[in-house]
């Protein structure tokens, strides 16, 4: 993984930043991890080079291509919106976390705090309860700081360009 850049980032975003980045690169088997907020929107990403072509994409074709952090936030923003739904409809309470286990790999997704997801694509081989422990450890290290200041910021740095991007 590339670290993003987050100079002119406040501490909290930074600190952030760091915590995603050791995420990824202390848990075997994590291919990419989005932070969302309520509102679908990717606020953290661990592949920032991806980033960059879903935006010039997003500007050429308006599509993202293909396992960008923009498709990983998409999806875990519509399975996170479904699951509040079906947890609605069975009366069960909040959703804690969701795991998709599939031939390839697994997804995980688990509520941070008003309504944002973190997100985590796992390949086939990774150790299911192992993401999952080191996911909530994110949460509730990112939880009581992902302010709707800090969501702002987030959302603002994603949307800047990248130094050294055609744009």
């Amino acid at each position: 993984m590339t670290a993003p850049s987050t100079f002119g980032l406040s501490s909290e975003a930074r600190n952030l930043h760091w915590l995603l980045t050791n995420l990824v690169e202390e848990v075997p088997g994590i291919q990419s991890v989005a932070v969302v907020s309520s509102d679908g929107l990717l606020l953290l990403s661990s592949d920032p080079g991806r980033i960059a072509q879903a935006r010039e994409a997003r500007t050429e074709r308006r599509t993202g291509p293909r396992g960008s952090s923009a498709d990983l936030a998409a999806i875990v923003s519509g399975l996170g919106s479904l699951t509040v739904g079906a947890a609605r409809l069975m009366d069960f309470g909040g959703v804690k976390h969701t795991m998709v286990a599939m031939d390839e790999g697994s997804l995980f997704v688990m509520s941070i705090s008003d309504g944002s997801l973190l997100g985590v694509h796992g390949s086939a081989d990774c150790d299911m309860s192992v993401v999952a422990y080191h996911m909530a450890l994110f949460v509730g290290r990112a939880g009581h700081v992902l302010t709707p200041e800090l969501r702002s910021e987030l959302r603002k740095s994603m949307e800047s360009p990248v130094p050294g991007s055609a744009r």
